[in-house]
């Protein structure tokens, strides 16, 4: 065939192959539409999933007569003019392609009406013809309507799904955009019934309400509330302490300056910063607020603007992993310390070793020597807070520390305590690991990495770009006790190797972490393979099951817990203790009925 330019209605179908996957996309390109022009209240009314119709109500600012056809026309907008207002774009539409790609597979009207004009105009759009402005009723604002969504592309119909599916598909898009604009109303109606309604938040009112009518009480009892500003970054929105995680990744909502995306880096930073606090298998659950300059991120990378680049993928990274890891590490028990102004402990006397440390646990004699080897830290010093006996306070519940005063020992694995609210249930394994990983990290950090060279240096076959990326991070790796070199176009050699990793696969992990580097800019993988080996030596040098505490030894227990960073999980995610409250207590009890 020879060379021919496509017609106006092919070219506006094809580009609705990226843009309108299904009813939810044609959505979420009106809804940014809409708040893109100012709307302030928002409504979507579905039938049939959207399949048959799909009716998006805005009282935006309105289109003016003149500008309706062009807003029907391919690569015409209202909101960029250059190439500099499209590397720094702030609103969340931009391409102008949206609405005629949506007129080629759909029947459309159009009606609106701009702010001081006596009366609104509509449009219509069938089999790509434009049909002429006319007349029409209504209050400022815009009304779109698609009917029968890929009617005149039968095999584009036939990949959509059932009614319930597609309208779930938008229901989570409400919500995803409930959540980033507070201020905005938004109603769903699906068969003339109104499924949802969220109303607009006043402006400096807690978005509390608004969280917890999207992602429910429980995320928002358990949600740690995050707003940290660095440099240009700042981070701020909640996320759920390890305990509340999810099966599925169903709670997880990130924004980059408003807009809704998906995004590898932005997922391996939270990934993580929940490394050793989340059980196997689960996901964590956080709605999240990254703002940034726009020129510092291209949201341009992406049919359906889901995905963006940053221009320093390292330093975004950097900032939410510490961020998120900080805020992780102060919700253990009490914050990860005690009280401010509270004293629960009495000094030691001379020569009394009271108190509870590992030096009490059976542990191997070859852990014991690595532990001594490496941070000599698991038992306290004489004099520190580990060694100190506690003194039951009594009286006013002010007093009460966090987990309370020990009661009691239940089959020697769990160590029953009284505070404020009620019973609490500690596993004292699963803490005394967590206390003692803490240790062995904090003594990790405090003595510096130690490393070994290898009697024979260890060539590792990467890519080209892995090998790039080695020799640009030399000085990184050097800096966590691995020392290698470039030693041909897709080879590196390892020299020198940290203490801890010596029984490692070197080779294996050298390509994962260029692999990390390659594709986020970032790698933890040392970091986390020196923490499973801290892990393991925790683990073996926690107390074991059926080891009899006397109550001051249970006491220290729960004094190091408390301050202990990330104390409410043990390293492998378990939960270290729980509460029963006193309302809890009662309805077993049937007290009260």
């Amino acid at each position: 065939m020879p060379i021919r330019q496509l017609p106006e209605l092919l070219i506006n179908q094809i580009a609705a192959g990226e843009v309108v996957e299904r009813p939810s996309s044609v959505v979420k390109e009106l809804i940014e539409n809409s708040l893109d022009a100012g709307a302030r209240a928002i409504q979507v009314h579905l039938e049939q999933g959207g399949k048959r119709l799909i009716r998006v109500i805005d009282d935006g600012n309105g289109i003016p007569k003149d500008e309706l056809p062009l807003a029907l026309a391919r690569h015409a907008t209202s909101k960029l003019a250059s190439l500099e207002e499209l590397e720094a774009v702030t609103s969340l539409g931009f391409r102008g392609e949206a609405l005629p790609s949506m007129a080629s597979v759909s029947r459309m009207e159009i009606r609106s009406r701009a702010e001081n004009a006596g009366h609104g105009w509509q449009v219509k759009v069938a089999n790509g013809e434009l049909e002429g402005a006319v007349p029409a009723a209504g209050t400022v604002g815009t009304q779109v309507e698609i009917r029968d969504l890929f009617y005149n592309i039968p095999a584009r119909r036939k990949f959509l799904r059932t009614d319930r599916t597609e309208f779930s598909h938008v229901d989570e898009l409400l919500k995803r955009f409930a959540l980033s604009r507070g201020d905005v109303s938004f109603q769903l109606q699906h068969n003339n019934h109104t499924v949802r309604q969220f109303q607009a938040i006043k402006a400096g009112s807690d978005m509390e309400s608004r969280l917890e009518a999207v992602v429910g009480k429980e995320f928002v009892a358990h949600a740690l509330h995050i707003d940290q500003q660095r440099g240009s970054f700042g981070l701020r929105g909640w996320v759920a302490e390890p305990r509340y995680n999810r099966a599925q990744a169903d709670r997880q909502f990130f924004y980059v300056n408003g807009r809704v995306i998906r995004d590898r880096l932005i997922a391996h930073a939270v990934r993580q910063a929940f490394r050793d606090v989340l059980y196997h298998g689960r996901h964590p659950a956080f709605v999240l607020f990254l703002a940034i300059p726009p020129g510092a991120v291209d949201v341009n990378v992406h049919p359906q603007k889901q995905e963006v680049r940053f221009r320093d993928s390292r330093s975004v990274h950097d900032f939410i992993y510490s961020t998120l890891n900080h805020a992780l590490a102060g919700a253990g028990v009490g914050g990860g310390s005690p009280r401010p102004g509270t004293e629960f402990e009495a000094p030691a006397k001379p020569g009394q070793t009271g108190g509870w440390t590992s030096q009490q646990a059976a542990i191997p004699m070859s852990v014991a020597e690595q532990i001594r080897s490496y941070t000599q830290l698991v038992s306290p010093p004489p004099g520190s807070p580990g060694r100190a006996k506690c003194t039951m306070v009594s009286g006013d519940e002010e007093e009460f520390p966090p987990l309370g005063f020990a009661l009691a020992q239940l089959h020697g694995i769990y160590v029953l305590a009284q505070n404020q609210h009620g019973l609490v249930l500690v596993d004292m394994h699963a803490a005394h690991e967590r206390i003692t990983y803490e240790r062995l990290k904090t003594g990790l950090l405090e003595s510096g990495i130690r490393s070994q060279n290898l009697l024979v240096p260890v060539t590792v076959h990467v890519s080209e770009r892995e090998a790039d990326k080695l020799e640009e991070y030399a000085d990184s790796l050097e800096s966590l006790g691995i020392s290698c070199e470039r030693s041909g176009p897709q080879s590196v050699m390892v020299r020198k190797v940290p203490t801890l990793l010596q029984q490692a696969d070197m080779t294996r992990l050298l390509q994962d972490v260029l692999a990390e580097l390659v594709a986020n800019g970032k790698s933890l993988k040392i970091e986390s393979e020196m923490d499973e080996v801290l892990s393991s030596m925790a683990c073996h040098g926690s107390v074991r099951a059926n080891r009899q505490l006397n109550v001051p030894e249970m006491n220290s227990l729960l004094r190091d817990m408390e301050r202990t960073e990330r104390a409410a999980q043990c390293n492998h995610g378990r939960p270290t203790w729980v509460q029963l409250d006193m309302q809890s207590l009662d309805r077993l009890f049937l007290r009260g009925r």
